[in-house]
């Protein structure tokens, strides 16, 4: 059969647009919710240094994150220091997400998610364009290629710099890699990562978070500037703890009478069964002492 031009561009279009039809439109303000993991994002409770429960550390994790001393961050040189893409998932800031596209044929080059004061903006790439030689260098944003699977976006993120996985301390190195999906449900926007660190982590970690979108678009493309402050650390200070000598180990332990084997993290603390291993040397306290959505008075037993 003879295809008129007309008609040949039609079948054209059918053919090459097939993947087009599994795209959704990701644009926009997205505000944060904030009850996924409180302990993980602010503003909210208090986070506990060396609080590791549910990570799953190996012991050279383990160790690194003993050393953490949380006046690190307050040092002048390390104020304004970009905290790492994973801070996406455990940031207290929403998204502003909008696409960049190919000039010639409207198609989408990249998304971008902005910035904040304390996270760099991440530009996902959607060309096809391979990830840079391991040896290439560690930009703050990382470097993020992203591929639409029916209507989620999955976006493959190497080249991060050495950071946190949470705000207890710890540890993430800089050959962590993270694989994020994102799925739209009407005005809802949720993230899925997964986090694989081959030198800290025995198991991949998991990090979910949940956006609405926000009709007035009250976010912006481009964070407010980081202003280097006198937070209590002088210059030339090196804040830290030797092996050994933490003086927060066993803090957040003795007040929720977690078991030690619990609160140091490991592959086992991610799952619920993990719980039938404490029954018989855990004790609940009689009411909640930090943390429990009120002035500290809740009663954990017999509610």
């Amino acid at each position: 059969m003879r295809l008129f031009p007309r008609h040949a561009a039609i079948v054209a279009l059918l053919l090459g647009s097939t993947p087009l039809f599994a795209q959704i439109d990701i644009s926009g303000s997205w505000l944060p919710y904030n009850d996924s993991d409180p302990l993980s994002n602010n503003p909210g409770p208090r986070v506990y240094p060396l609080d590791f429960l549910g990570i799953p550390f190996n012991d050279l994790g383990r160790q690194r994150g003993y050393l953490y001393q949380g006046e690190q961050g307050s040092m002048p040189e390390r104020i304004c220091a970009f905290y790492t893409p994973v801070y996406i998932n455990i940031g207290p800031f929403g998204l502003k997400i909008w696409n960049e596209t190919e000039p010639r044929n409207g198609t989408t080059l990249a998304w971008h998610i902005n910035g904040w004061e304390d996270r760099a903006p991440t530009t996902i790439w959607m060309d096809g364009r391979p990830h840079p030689s391991k040896y290439a260098p560690h930009p703050n944003g990382g470097f993020a290629t992203g591929t639409w699977a029916d209507d989620v976006l999955v976006i493959y993120t190497t080249h991060m710099k050495a950071g946190q996985l949470r705000k207890s301390g710890a540890p993430a190195s800089d050959d962590s890699t993270m694989v994020t999906r994102l799925f739209r449900h009407g005005d809802q926007l949720t993230m899925t990562s997964r986090i694989d660190d081959p030198y800290y982590l025995a198991e991949p970690y998991y990090l979910t978070r949940t956006f609405k979108l926000d009709p007035v678009a009250s976010i912006r493309a481009v964070g407010p500037p980081c202003i280097q402050g006198d937070e209590g650390v002088p210059d030339e200070k090196v804040p830290h703890y030797l092996p050994g000598k933490n003086a927060a180990v066993g803090e957040f332990q003795k007040l929720y009478n977690i078991p030690a084997e619990a609160s140091m993290g490991g592959p086992e603390t991610m799952y619920p069964e993990f719980r039938k291993k404490l029954k018989d040397n855990y004790q609940i306290p009689e009411k909640c002492p930090r943390n429990c959505g009120g002035p500290g008075e809740y009663p954990l037993r017999g509610q």
